[in-house]
Formats: C-alpha cells, sequence, structure tokens
C-alpha cells in the first residue's frame, strides 16, 4: 500500500514566487516606461504651443461668438506642451462663453491644439428694461453682436427674473406657435406666450398692427380665418385693434 507524501511545512512554492516577482518587474518597468514617456512629451520643446506659429490655436466655427474670449481661455497654455493642457477644464470654460453651445479641444501633433466651436442659435428678441437681447430655443439669453443684424419677432412674456427653465417653456410655446402657423408666421410681428393657455400674437394687418388672442391651438386655422373676414371686420369696427379668436369659426372685438 503505497504510502502518503507529507508536505514538509515551511516549502517555499518557487513557481509562484518567481511568476510574482516577474509580474512585479513587469509592473515597474511599464510604470518607469509610462514616467519617461509623460516627462518626454510634457518637456521636449517639439511639442510646445508656440505664439510664434500663426496656426498654433486653430479656432473653427465662430461666427457671432468673441474670438479673444476663446483665445483667453488658453492664454497659460502657450510656451508649454500641449500636452501639458487640461482639456476638459479648457472645454468647460470654452463653454461658459456667449454663444457657445458645444465645443472641443483636440491637440494635433506635434503642437497645436484644435478648437471647434458650436454656436447657440437665436429665434427671437425678448425686450427688457435694459435693452433687447436674443433668445435661442432652450431659453439662453444672448448680446446681440455689433457684426450681425437679425430679423425675429419679439417674445414676450419672458421677465428678467426668470429662470432659464421658465424661459425654456415660453420658448417652446413660441416655436409651436410658429411651427404650426406655417408660412403665415412671416406676418407675426410679436407673440406673448405669459399664458400658455391663451397666446397672443401681434400682427400688421392692412397696415395696421393688431393684437389677437389665438388661445392654446389651432393656430394658423384661427389667423387665417380672421384674415379673411378683416375687411367687413374693420367697416364695422374702424377702431378696433385687439380681437379674440379663442373659439373657432367666431371673432369677438374686444376694443
Amino acid at each position: 500500500m503505497a504510502r502518503e507524501q507529507k508536505k514538509l511545512p515551511g516549502r517555499i512554492n518557487w513557481r509562484l514566487t518567481f511568476a510574482i516577482l516577474a509580474f512585479g518587474a513587469a509592473g515597474v518597468s511599464t510604470a518607469v516606461a509610462g514616467y519617461k514617456a509623460s516627462l518626454y512629451v510634457t518637456s521636449d520643446p517639439q511639442f510646445t504651443l508656440s505664439h510664434d506659429r500663426k496656426d498654433a490655436l486653430t479656432i473653427l466655427g465662430l461666427v457671432y461668438a468673441s474670438r479673444s474670449k476663446v483665445q483667453r481661455v488658453f492664454t497659460a497654455d502657450f510656451d508649454r506642451s500641449i500636452f501639458s493642457v487640461p482639456l476638459a477644464e479648457r472645454r468647460r470654460r470654452l463653454l461658459a462663453i456667449d454663444w457657445v453651445e458645444d465645443a472641443s479641444v483636440s491637440r494635433v501633433w506635434p503642437d497645436r491644439l484644435v478648437i471647434r466651436i458650436r454656436e447657440r442659435k437665436p429665434v427671437a428678441f425678448v425686450s427688457f428694461r435694459s435693452g433687447p437681447l436674443l433668445i435661442d430655443s432652450q431659453g439662453v439669453l444672448l448680446e446681440q453682436p455689433v457684426q450681425a443684424q437679425f430679423s425675429f419677432p419679439v417674445l414676450s412674456g419672458v421677465r428678467e427674473g426668470d429662470t432659464e427653465a421658465d424661459r425654456r417653456g415660453r420658448v417652446r410655446s413660441f416655436l409651436q406657435v410658429q411651427e404650426e402657423m406655417g408660412y403665415l408666421a412671416k406676418e407675426v410681428s410679436e407673440v406673448d406666450t405669459s399664458d400658455p393657455e391663451n397666446v397672443r400674437i401681434v400682427s400688421q394687418v392692412d397696415r395696421r398692427a393688431v393684437t389677437l388672442l389665438l388661445g392654446d391651438g389651432n393656430y394658423a386655422r384661427r389667423f387665417q380665418n380672421f384674415l379673411s373676414h378683416y375687411p367687413e371686420i374693420r367697416q364695422r369696427s374702424p377702431q378696433a385693434k385687439v380681437f379674440d379668436l379663442r373659439l373657432d369659426g367666431r371673432i369677438t372685438v374686444k376694443e
């Protein structure tokens, strides 16, 4: 009968020990190589963002946003390696600039940065005591660039103390009116969405500004019905400027 061979206590598993040492040496070698590579790309002059190179900082997509504001974000990065630039932090600062909706920053070998900007698209004017501003579809307020002229209707009902979420809701109602009215929207100079259940518009009809209460839907049909009947309405009520169209097929003179 074969005897069982007992393992001697304290015996070293050399195979396991050599494997652990080999993995440890490989890890140390990788760390050292990584450190040397990092040191190389952050200190070698060929990777330096230089003022002497005209395209060192390439900015794409700018139309209305301030170029100088974008450039100032990267002031501290010149005369340093492009691999030292904290891309996420630079993007965060770009998103804080007026008119910038989205941005990306890319390193281009060996010594360039490329910034791509997507600008906001205004859809209307808003009027405050401090002056008129533009507003985009997300409810973000925008300064009007001095080099541009826009032709948008005025969005009423937006107050200076409104949150961005409040403004976004007003703009959403405004865009719904425009979409439903289609080509007729070009006749509208002002849309008041302070009460989404009773949208008001101002339109030039027969060279006269009239205010129309459109309710909460059927905007195009109600407006078209008013235009069709306006000549006879003006004959009967030549001084009237406010009309209630909230009931389909009915036009009520308010003033």
